[in-house]
């Protein structure tokens, strides 16, 4: 489920992207790839498709592996670190990644007065908690200097009904990634918020990308007059993690095309 690169991947900078197997996380790797980031990307259950990823990564000139992970299951954080531990000792011959981008999640959508406690639940544990233990555990694994991604919602911001307890979980992520950047700080360590808007992907059962009327909608509400795509998000993501970005922590960047100004 991995690439074995050459002896001169040791020099590399490594990024690890949960859930960077599909969606916005894909994207963002192969863009990386481009400006010759090396990527270790999550996958929840499709090897397949992370697999997919590393070739598409390989054809573009960079190194990849790809492991296993459930965000919403914190117990198995510890096991991941070695597991990673042993990747970047394998294939890149070192003990430590320069980048963490908490991108990995899932949707939900359901009023407030609908929204069950098992609903709440996953999302807290995927959304918040996940990041949250998982950046506590890899933080021996991010070098001095590195920086951390930590991936939010418009819906942070703007509010549309049936997103309540989601757009909560995000909200929890900017105050975190605000704390992050603070206490990390000393290591030289920045720390990140990025708000995506409505993107076509396939997130919440694709309704943007596959539904003209919601897709209509978006359009209508953002200044620049479509919905997002995944390529809006990856050259993001690839810039606030580049060297030239090195003075910028502590901040919530949106990308959403002027959603609801």
């Amino acid at each position: 489920m991995s690439t074995t690169p050459p002896s001169s991947a040791s020099a590399s900078r490594i990024v690890l992207i949960t859930g960077g197997s599909r969606g916005l996380g894909r994207n963002a790797a192969l863009h990386l790839a481009r400006r010759g980031v090396d990527s270790v990307i999550t996958y929840r259950s499709r090897a397949d498709e992370a697999q997919a990823v590393v070739d598409e990564i390989r054809g573009l000139g960079a190194h990849a592996a790809a492991l296993q992970l459930d965000t919403g299951d914190s117990a198995s954080f510890p096991a991941f670190a070695e597991a990673l531990r042993g990747a970047l000792r394998q294939h890149w011959q070192r003990d430590r990644i320069d980048h963490l981008v908490n991108n990995a999640g899932i949707g939900a959508h359901a009023s407030i007065a609908e929204t069950t406690e098992a609903q709440f639940d996953e999302l807290m544990r995927v959304h918040l908690k996940g990041p949250f233990f998982l950046t506590q555990t890899l933080l021996p694994l991010i070098r001095d200097g590195g920086s951390i991604l930590n991936v939010s919602s418009g819906l942070a911001r703007f509010a549309l009904p049936g997103y309540g307890a989601y757009a909560t979980m995000k909200g929890g992520v900017e105050v975190m990634s605000r704390y992050m950047a603070k206490e990390f700080g000393a290591r030289g360590i920045r720390v990140n918020t990025l708000a995506p808007g409505a993107i076509e992907t396939d997130f919440g059962h694709g309704a943007v990308r596959d539904n003209a009327e919601v897709n209509r909608m978006v359009a209508s509400v953002t200044a620049l007059g479509r919905a997002g795509l995944p390529d809006d998000i990856g050259p993001v993501v690839a810039s606030l993690l580049a060297d030239d970005n090195h003075w910028i922590t502590a901040q919530r960047i949106e990308a959403s095309g002027g959603m609801f100004v």
